[in-house]
């Protein structure tokens, strides 16, 4: 099994740090935030991965890239601790460029001669996963009894109606449809759809045959996913964990508070910061 990690946006929300730097080079505290999806997809078997990058997104090739100049120097100094840092993860990196940005649905069918054929998890980068086991694996087991194609989600999210929701059949794990921002009163569920997604190969022949028929705009991946839902071949995975939702300035602020909560050393520091009178 493959990953696919989407990575070609603008990251417009946080700019003017994302003119230059890409979204997903963006650190909690020093771990950039693609590290940790690479780590999840490692931590769940797999090795070979895809990422749809843009010309705006070299520094994510140079960091998962060797760095032999820092190698030798560290080398030269004994600095083994630094040199631990910097060694390259044991993964193949496949990184596909998309020219414009057209949506979802057509990154993912930029890595069709890669993917083609097999099963494969999608990551965006938006959300990332704190556990014991990793999201990816959750998805993988729940395929290995199913076949289908599987959906993470967060069970009762804040703000459930800025997700795509599920509508769930009557066995309460195939889904039947994504209602995305549902008036509130209105959700199908309460499980919200997040940034994790196992599939299966057939979900090329859906986005194709989208494609085909689209006209201009973004292309996102949700039609081609109804039509696997309308055969039954779609189910859900609730996350077991917790996510941390980088997507907003907002989000990304608590998400490295949280992270930081957990290192021994920070810890005392955020206590201080919160007792702290801000006017």
């Amino acid at each position: 099994m493959k990953g696919l990690i989407l990575a070609a946006g603008y990251g417009s929300r946080f700019l003017p740090v994302t003119k230059t730097v890409p979204k997903e080079m963006l650190p909690l505290i020093d771990k950039p935030s693609i590290a940790f999806i690479v780590e999840e997809l490692l931590a769940s078997g797999i090795t070979d991965i895809v990422i749809i990058t843009s010309r705006r997104k070299k520094a994510l090739e140079d960091y998962l890239d060797r760095e032999i100049e820092l190698e030798r120097v560290f080398s030269k100094e004994g600095a083994e601790d630094k040199l631990s840092k910097i060694e390259p993860y044991r993964a193949n990196f496949f990184f596909i460029r998309q020219q414009e940005m057209r949506g979802t649905g057509h990154a993912i069918l930029q890595a069709k001669p890669v993917l083609e054929g097999e099963t494969f998890i999608v990551a965006y980068p938006d959300d990332l996963h704190l556990g014991e086991k990793p999201l990816a694996v959750q998805l993988k087991e729940t395929h290995e009894k199913t076949g289908c194609t599987v959906l993470a989600t967060q069970y009762d999210p804040p703000d459930i109606n800025r997700y795509g929701v599920l509508k769930l059949a009557e066995d309460n794990f195939h889904v039947t449809d994504i209602v995305e921002k549902p008036p509130r009163g209105r959700e199908p569920s309460r499980e919200a759809s997040i940034g994790r997604f196992l599939y299966t190969p057939d979900i090329f022949e859906f986005l194709e045959e989208g494609w085909k028929s689209h006209r201009g705009g973004e292309y996102y991946h949700v039609k081609a996913l109804k039509s696997l839902m309308d055969r039954g071949r779609v189910v859900y995975k609730r996350m077991e964990g917790e996510r941390l939702d980088i997507g907003t300035p907002e989000g990304y602020l608590r998400a490295i508070i949280r992270y930081a909560s957990a290192i021994p050393e920070y810890r005392r520091i955020i206590a201080e910061i919160l007792r702290i009178n801000l006017k």
